[in-house]
């Protein structure tokens, strides 16, 4: 009976906490869905169910270029955040002197606000910052160059990359340093080399991590605003961007809850994708040569 009564209150104040998170994004999902179908007006206007807004959005130029080019910032943020990271946390792995400071310091970046971040970054590469002055000092460059606001969208990969990094580092680190070193002496004791127990051993197992770093880089940099809007490219407007024009300046709240739910449905599509490519990987078979 004591038993129940425990489960009983564990569930209860489960549901409580649970129920809360749930009812609040459930009803936000549900006016952002039933809004893209025409069927949720922000104006009072009388709802009826229609696939324009979709049509609409889908078809407009505006959007597919700032869809493309969102993904791809977002991909590349995503990629070398991790690429990065990777290596730094297979240093850190090994007693060196100054670890602490070296963590504490490639932390950092996580204590600034992104919006702070994008205007440092903008003022240290703009046409008279500290970049293209110490490159003219030095000879390098005859006079300044505009390195703001590139087409590409270099900069924005640049600042995804100095946020993210210490949030990758922090899960990569945290699974490398979880393998045990009897792992890693029995490989060596079996004849494995070096680059042996990275690819069968350490790789493998420490795969979950990366996984996780990518979706959350990934997703955070989809629906990111700041860093767009501040070292974006001055044509070319990001999702979230476009989402926020089209809702407060246009006032077509339909169109943006379409967009709003593109930005939801690549997130789940590239979190799929990304389980899938790296689920063979975590799975080694068959005999080390």
């Amino acid at each position: 009976m004591n038993k129940f009564k425990q489960d009983l209150i564990a569930w209860g104040l489960l549901v409580s906490g649970l129920g809360t998170i749930l009812l609040l994004m459930g009803s936000t999902f549900y006016v952002v869905i039933m809004q893209s179908f025409g069927l949720y007006s922000m104006f009072g206007d009388a709802p009826s169910f229609t696939l324009a807004h979709w049509q609409a959005v889908l078809t407009d130029s505006v959007f597919q270029k700032a869809f493309w080019y969102s993904v791809k910032v977002s991909v590349l943020g995503a990629v070398l955040s991790i690429v990065v990271a990777y290596p730094i946390a297979m240093w850190l792995r090994k007693p060196i002197p100054g670890k602490i400071a070296i963590i504490t310091t490639l932390r950092a970046p996580m204590l600034v606000p992104g919006l702070v971040a994008a205007f440092l970054f903008v003022n240290m590469i703009s046409y008279h910052g500290i970049l293209n002055e110490t490159l003219v000092y030095f000879g390098l460059w005859d006079q300044p160059r505009t390195l703001q606001n590139d087409e590409f969208g270099w900069g924005v990969v640049i600042l995804q990359m100095w946020k993210n990094i210490p949030f990758a580092l922090i899960l990569i680190g945290g699974e490398v340093n979880s393998l045990k070193s009897d792992l890693l002496d029995a490989a060596a004791n079996l004849g494995s080399s070096a680059w042996q127990r990275f690819r069968y051993v350490i790789f493998p197992l420490t795969l979950g991590a990366v996984q996780v770093s990518f979706i959350l880089i990934f997703i955070g940099a989809l629906g990111d605003f700041a860093f767009y809007s501040i070292a974006g490219p001055r044509e070319t407007y990001s999702l979230a961007r476009l989402m926020q024009m089209t809702a407060y300046q246009f006032e077509e709240w339909n169109q943006s809850a379409v967009m709003a739910l593109m930005i939801m449905l690549t997130s789940a599509f590239f979190t799929i994708l990304v389980s899938v490519i790296i689920r063979p990987l975590s799975h080694k078979k068959g005999e080390i040569k």
